[in-house]
């Protein structure tokens, strides 16, 4: 993931991926947005997201994830300016999240 540190946009939606989501993905330091819909991920979300400065849109909803939004991605939402405006997750059943602007 190293060799991809000017991506911009990750959009993996429906590929029926499984695992966990990588804490690597912190390191992609351009990503604006993070697609991760509609696939079969599980464990809990990585405070490495929450290293992502550019980040606009993070979509996370539809796979089998636990646990509690990390603070370290919420802060996105505040700091710099505030970029992270779309946070989406299964946080009605799933995650735990005061931050997400919509739950399912």
């Amino acid at each position: 993931l190293q060799h991809l540190a000017d991506l911009a946009v990750l959009w993996l939606n429906g590929n029926q991926l499984i695992g966990t989501i990588p804490a690597e993905l912190g390191a992609l330091s351009s990503l604006e947005t993070l697609s991760l819909f509609g696939n079969r991920l599980t464990g809990t979300i990585p405070a490495e997201l929450g290293a992502l400065s550019s980040l606009e849109t993070l979509v996370l909803q539809s796979n089998n994830l636990s646990g509690s939004m990390p603070s370290d991605v919420c802060n996105l939402r505040t700091t710099n300016g505030g970029l992270l405006f779309f946070l989406v997750v299964d946080c009605k059943s799933e995650v735990a999240c005061s931050c997400c602007t919509r739950c399912f």
